[in-house]
């Protein structure tokens, strides 16, 4: 988007202001609007005019009783005055994206002024990336420009669908976006060595295809959370209550025979703080993690098992983390977790280039209060995963295309 010339244009930008609001409506956590931001600013200042979509939420899977919307919790309305105040400017809103309104506030707009459209996901269209709906959306601006990563994995009207109603010439990624690709494919082309991966999360199945490629890619794989009581029963261990999917026995075993063939070194706790309740205030335990007894449950790695994975990655150059240690969202239990942002962000100091992927790992890096100590903090949580899976992403596709 850098090369565009915006003066006199009405830009057309798909955002991710899919923020969390509290009760009384108010954002809680403004990162992905602030990430946004230099897009929004770069256009203004080539004399163009911005017109915003983006959704808010799943309205259409939590529709009320009688089969409609939840206009009030889901509006994008609720966003208006706090963007307004960042970008210093009196954002205008329409009620819906698609249709007379939206179309005739985008043509009104005059170079520097900003048009919020309602949240898209309010049709059902949206997810269906039907064309019509796509071709109501693109009359709204003269240049498409996505900078929704975290959304790019969706093969969406406003993501995907959209971009093919512009010429080549017209489309193009938003520096939000540029960023995002850039950091992505400096862990996955050209990283500097030793690489290592630090996986966590409840579930094998959610990092089935991303273990894969890292076994190809990596030199260390670290694996935490609820995920690694999978490979300890795999392994022959005794792993109580603890989280586990019985029908990835077999395939945690090939991934660990994977990376050894490929003489990639694989790390599993040895030590797991257990609880007998899922709950922050249970009786805890610190016992080997394949000796888990009955009515017990692992909910964080032990104190060894931290020692020992920042180890691994103070000595590591380039650093992917993905998904947390334990349950971090008990006080209790975050003590693993914390563990290795601390590592992460020692390393990075000492040189290293640290990419956190998304997710969970993002709230972990920013409860640790370090998200400003690691080099890239991605805001797609599926979106990277699917990228460093090797998948190609619809909404990056429609550009290049």
């Amino acid at each position: 988007m850098d090369q565009f010339d915006f003066n006199n244009k009405r830009a057309l930008v798909r955002v991710d202001f899919n923020v969390p609001l509290n009760d009384k409506h108010e954002i809680t956590d403004d990162t992905r609007i602030q990430k946004a931001i230099p897009t929004i600013q770069h256009i203004l200042s080539k004399g163009g005019a911005v017109i915003l979509m983006s959704h808010l939420g799943r309205p259409q899977k939590k529709l009320k009783e009688d089969g409609s919307v939840n206009v009030n919790k889901y509006t994008l309305k609720h966003v208006v005055p706090h963007l307004s105040k960042l970008l210093g400017v009196d954002v205008q809103f329409a009620s819906n994206c698609f249709g007379a309104e939206a179309k005739s506030k985008s043509f009104l707009l005059n170079p520097g002024q900003v048009l919020l459209l309602e949240n898209t996901r309010f049709h059902k269209e949206e997810s269906k990336g039907e064309e019509i709906f796509a071709a109501g959306l693109s009359q709204c601006g003269d240049i498409f420009i996505n900078d929704a990563f975290g959304t790019a994995h969706r093969a969406h009207a406003s993501t995907t669908v959209v971009a093919s109603h512009f010429k080549p010439e017209e489309k193009g990624f938003g520096l939000l976006m540029k960023t995002e690709l850039a950091n992505a494919d400096r862990v996955l082309n050209s990283p500097e060595r030793p690489l290592t991966a630090i996986l966590g999360g409840a579930k094998v199945s959610d990092k089935i295809q991303l273990l894969e490629r890292l076994t190809e890619l990596c030199q260390n794989i670290i694996i935490g959370g609820g995920m690694a009581y999978t490979f300890a029963k795999a392994k022959g261990g005794k792993i109580g209550e603890s989280l586990c999917e019985d029908e990835y026995l077999d395939l945690a075993n090939e991934i660990v025979a994977k990376a050894k063939a490929n003489n990639v070194d694989i790390y599993l706790p040895t030590d797991t703080v257990i609880a007998d309740k899922f709950s922050n205030d249970a009786k805890t335990q610190i016992v080997p993690t394949g000796e888990i007894p009955d009515g017990w449950e692992g909910l964080d790695i032990g104190p060894d098992t931290r020692v020992a994975f920042a180890e691994v990655i103070q000595q590591s150059k380039t650093i992917l983390w993905n998904g947390p240690q334990g349950v971090f969202e008990f006080e209790n239990f975050a003590h693993g977790t914390n563990a290795i942002a601390h590592a992460v962000a020692k390393a990075t100091a000492y040189g290293a280039y640290s990419l956190i992927g998304g997710g969970d790992s993002v709230a972990a890096i920013n409860k640790a209060g370090l998200g400003d100590k690691v080099s890239f903090i991605s805001t797609g949580g599926g979106a990277m995963l699917e990228y460093l899976e090797g998948k190609t992403l619809p909404g990056v596709k429609a550009i290049i295309d």
